[in-house]
């Protein structure tokens, strides 16, 4: 089943989400909801999804950078952005850790903005701690494209949005940034 994506506007995208036991992670809502964003990640595509982007206020997000998504960037790209396919994976109730300076800038886009873009400066790597979709501790040391996404999924569990991060002098249209600003 695919969900609506909320869009900026929304006041659940503008709310810290609550925390999740270990309960209601192994409850079938929340295993149906994982299944569920899953598959609405995957049908927009986007490289992850916030259950405050489908309207529930909770502390999950579900990831996944296809390869597939990766055909139409040059090497340079790939290479400049650190950008590898990451496997579908869930986090929960994630708290984050910069361990470097916010200064890594790249175009972002958001499912719950759609059709813009703009440049939002980041940490190239951070460690996540959080539950799995079991309800079981997980630490992630990420860097590169995979850093930038969940800084940006989580960003959306703290009620905060790419634009609040955003360069707002780079901020666009896709048209015009695909016309203009892609390198």
């Amino acid at each position: 089943m695919l969900l609506k994506v909320v869009s900026v506007g929304d006041p659940v995208l503008r709310k810290k989400a609550r925390l999740l036991t270990s309960e209601e992670i192994r409850s079938k809502t929340i295993q149906d909801l994982i299944a569920y964003m899953r598959d609405t990640m995957r049908d927009s595509p986007g490289v992850g999804l916030a259950a405050p982007q489908v309207g529930e206020s909770l502390q999950l997000a579900v990831i996944e950078d296809k390869a597939d998504y990766h055909k139409n960037l040059s090497e340079a790209d790939l290479k400049a952005r650190e950008r590898k396919p990451v496997s579908f994976h869930v986090i929960i109730n994630p708290e984050i850790e910069l361990l470097t300076p916010s200064d890594i800038a790249f175009h972002e886009g958001c499912l719950s903005l759609p059709g813009f873009m703009a440049v939002v400066p980041r940490a190239r790597k951070v460690r996540v701690t959080c539950l799995d979709e079991h309800g079981k501790p997980r630490t992630i040391e990420a860097s590169g494209w995979y850093a930038r996404i969940l800084q940006h999924e989580i960003d959306h569990l703290q009620g905060r949005v790419y634009i609040d991060r955003m360069q707002s002098e780079t901020f666009a249209t896709l048209e015009n940034y695909q016309r203009h600003q892609k390198k």
